[in-house]
């Protein structure tokens, strides 16, 4: 996940990417495509016994793809079988030498694709066991995997992976504290579910030259923004229409745990998601405790909304201003990815977020039974 780019003053490197895939001639050409501050690049040379070059300047190491064009289509002809190699362009000199197509190509004279293929190496065994679950998920038998009981399960060890990966990813970024890469993988560290702390912890361990960098610099912003929803901090304040189009405010509900849930009737994980939801609200609803959800459904899809709300049986108060992703509250929240939750004190003090499955019944039992 990449926050969007900002603009900062910072002098442009030049970067030189020299190619040499087989014994390729024309008309076969060579494209690349690479972020340049705010601009999103192609650039294209001719191949020459299977040779080619290209030179460009960026500001910080960028994500790039290398498209190779064996045929002279042109990249209007581009589909999901393009010969592609996706890697780090950055200052200086780099090489990509591959036998006969892009996608096979070795990477040399940059540091940070063989900071990424280390991280990556680290962390395989996690990404294979998740492919695993994935597989064991989608064999299921479809009655199975609509059972909340199923769902719990893989969540469970869905959540333990995860935890598994944002260790390897923080002993990476603590052990390599000059890298490029380590600053990307905080991206990784925070997920749909950041903790500002943890990432302000971990972005101070960086190098003086690496947190200089625009995009360091970038996401120094985006984390003081999400601070403003962090736990223990007053949740901002909004109003949206309901349903029937009412006017209803977040604050309303004060003197009730609120859990603001964010969700959409399009959303596959939000819809499996919502049966623990609606047992959590049947289950403690008579104890000081509701639900306000915000759907991020588009105005064109409001009957979609509005059906899902009724076939999942969701009886708290749903509202939004059907702006899709640009939903005003979402934005106030920081929302990157659904679903996401904030359980809120009777104060309106945000004390826990994005629980899932069984750990919200868990979190409301714990809380519910202290008053």
């Amino acid at each position: 996940m990449f926050f969007p780019s900002l603009a900062f003053a910072q002098e442009p490197q030049g970067f030189e990417l020299k190619g040499k895939i087989g014994i390729l001639n024309p008309p076969a050409k060579a494209y690349l495509a690479y972020q340049a501050g705010a601009n999103q690049l192609v650039d294209s040379a001719v191949i020459s016994n299977g040779s080619f070059t290209f030179k460009g300047n960026i500001l910080n190491p960028t994500k790039a793809a290398l498209l190779i064009d064996h045929n002279g289509l042109g990249l209007t002809k581009v589909d999901s079988t393009a010969d592609v190699l996706n890697f780090y362009i950055e200052k200086g000199e780099i090489t990509v030498t591959g036998p006969d197509s892009a996608r096979k190509a070795q990477v040399t004279g940059s540091k940070t694709n063989d900071d990424n293929d280390r991280l990556l190496a680290q962390l395989k065994p996690i990404i294979e066991k998740a492919k695993t679950l994935s597989a064991l998920k989608r064999s299921a038998p479809t009655d199975q995997q609509n059972s909340a009981e199923f769902q719990n399960q893989i969540g469970k060890k869905l959540k333990e992976l995860q935890i598994e990966q944002k260790a390897t990813i923080k002993v990476f970024i603590l052990s390599n504290p000059n890298s490029y890469i380590s600053l990307l993988a905080l991206y990784a560290v925070g997920g749909p579910s950041p903790n500002p702390a943890e990432l302000d912890t971990l972005f101070n361990a960086l190098s003086p030259e690496i947190k200089n960098t625009e995009q360091a610099k970038v996401f120094k912003t985006q984390l003081a923004t999400l601070k403003n929803t962090a736990v223990g901090v007053m949740a901002p304040d909004f109003t949206q229409n309901d349903v029937n189009g009412v006017p209803i405010k977040l604050s309303s509900f004060r003197g009730k745990y609120v859990l603001l849930d964010f969700w959409a009737s399009w959303c596959g994980p939000c819809r499996e998601e919502n049966p623990n939801v609606v047992k959590a609200y049947n289950k403690y609803k008579d104890k000081n405790f509701t639900i306000l959800s915000v759907s991020l459904d588009k105005a064109s899809s409001r009957d979609n909304w509005i059906a899902a709300i009724r076939t999942d049986g969701l009886t708290w108060t749903q509202v939004s201003d059907l702006k899709y992703w640009n939903n005003e509250a979402a934005q106030l929240y920081e929302i990157t990815s659904i679903p996401a939750n904030f359980l809120i004190d009777p104060n309106g003090k945000i004390i826990a977020r994005d629980l899932r499955g069984n750990d919200l019944e868990n979190e409301l039992e714990e809380v519910l039974t202290k008053r």
